[in-house]
């Protein structure tokens, strides 16, 4: 596109919302409107919704509409990632099919990754795609999904060549996810939420168009999708809460808030909640223990370097430096700091950490820190995998020997489930 300077794409942007902004439209229809300008997704292509402006500019184009009180494109959940992996790799179909529901928010994703069998093992993976009278035929269980339960649809991981080596014998799909093939169970967690679901896949169709790239390149799409996630998993959610305003379209989007950010309530807990240390150390009278002070400090520094971390990885993808291994430094940072506030609260705490509810003063959330935390290590791929990624890909150290990646997938021993 042609070059637009910073204070040529705010006038554009003013000019656009001072002529279309109306805070008493629905939801939905200022959402087709965005979608038709260009300004919802404005970093897209403009052939597929969007402006084609550098990325680093997107945040111009959201300080305006910040001014302006304006509600923007639906950014929440996995949509985004669904977004980024079929604009990178999907067909024309494809982007013609979903890319307006992803931006206005009228559809929402699921991703279907994870198996009972294979855990952080993404290429393990064993649901089986078989291709029958022109179109695939899924098989096959899925665990720790996200938002499943009320999901439209959902990016589906499968294997299609059980003689190629198991990272070469998976493909990717799009799957609709209301076909009665698809079952779908919500699993209850140990801090009491229900985030994540089982999905049970049992002769489920999809059709040849929804394949998303070439036969045997689920692997690396896959890679896309978890490079994007891992970049964002660092950064609190922007988009957790709407205004306070009673016109209809702030009324909509509290709506749409409430129903698609529920699996992530608990989110900030799984962080460590760096940000309660201190008002925790004073309400628990130990704010003078010198111990603590130390603890409290170290977690803190550890906090802002990954923050700074994270600022560095936004930057590189505000300047529209494709996905990287940079990701999985953020995210192993920020598992680093979730379990040194994890024992830094238990220390402020002692025995009340074990409180819940209205047992405790704080109403639980010391005792919900402790439960959750674990799950930031796993989430996205263990630390475990994000050390082999910094450490193949960023220090290009030897890769570990690997005795299952020589070999028909078939022959491949695995966990047995049931």
């Amino acid at each position: 596109m042609t070059e637009i300077t910073e204070n040529e794409l705010r006038s554009q942007v003013r000019e656009y919302l001072e002529a279309n902004w109306d805070p008493n439209r629905g939801l939905a229809e200022w959402r087709e409107m965005l979608a038709e300008s260009g300004w919802g997704m404005p970093h897209w292509p403009k052939d597929w919704l969007g402006r084609g402006l550098p990325l680093g500019m997107t945040a111009i184009v959201d300080e305006e509409f910040n001014k302006f009180g304006a509600v923007g494109a639906a950014k929440m959940g996995i949509r985004v990632l669904a977004a980024a992996t079929i604009l990178e790799h999907g067909t024309d179909l494809q982007k013609e099919k979903y890319l307006k529901g992803i931006m206005t928010g009228t559809e929402t994703w699921c991703q279907l990754f994870s198996e009972p069998g294979s855990g952080s093992d993404l290429a393990g993976a064993a649901t089986r795609a078989d291709f029958k009278d022109g179109k695939w035929v899924i098989n096959g269980q899925k665990v720790w999904t996200t938002s499943a339960h009320h999901a439209d649809y959902a990016l589906l991981l499968a294997r299609t060549d059980w003689d190629a080596v198991k990272h070469k014998g998976l493909s990717y799909f799009i799957l609709d996810m209301h076909q009665p093939a698809v079952q779908v169970h919500q699993l209850k967690q140990m801090n009491g939420h229900a985030s994540f679901n089982q999905v049970f896949i049992t002769d489920a169709v999809v059709e040849a168009s929804m394949q998303v790239g070439e036969l045997g390149e689920g692997w690396k799409i896959a890679t896309t999708t978890l490079m994007h996630e891992r970049r964002g998993a660092d950064s609190a959610r922007r988009y957790e809460s709407g205004t306070d305003r009673p016109e209809r379209i702030y009324e909509e989007e509290r709506q749409e808030i409430a129903t698609v950010m529920a699996p992530y309530t608990w989110y900030p807990q799984r962080t460590g909640r760096v940000d309660l240390l201190v008002e925790r150390a004073k309400a628990m009278g130990v704010w003078d223990d010198p111990d603590i002070r130390q603890d409290i400090a170290k977690t803190l520094t550890i906090a802002k370097s990954a923050e700074w971390t994270a600022r560095r990885a936004r930057a590189a993808s505000q300047a529209g430096k494709p996905q990287g291994p940079e990701g999985s430094i953020g995210k192993l940072a920020a598992s680093i700091v979730a379990r040194s506030a994890n024992l830094t609260h238990t220390k402020i705490a002692g025995p009340n950490a074990m409180l819940t509810g209205d047992e405790d003063e704080a109403g639980g959330v010391v005792a919900e820190i402790l439960v959750s935390t674990p799950a930031i290590s796993i989430a996205g791929g263990t630390d475990e995998i994000q050390r082999n990624i910094i450490s193949e890909r960023i220090l290009k150290m030897p890769k570990e020997n690997r005795t299952d990646t020589d070999r028909p997938f078939r022959d491949v021993p695995r966990n047995q489930v049931g």
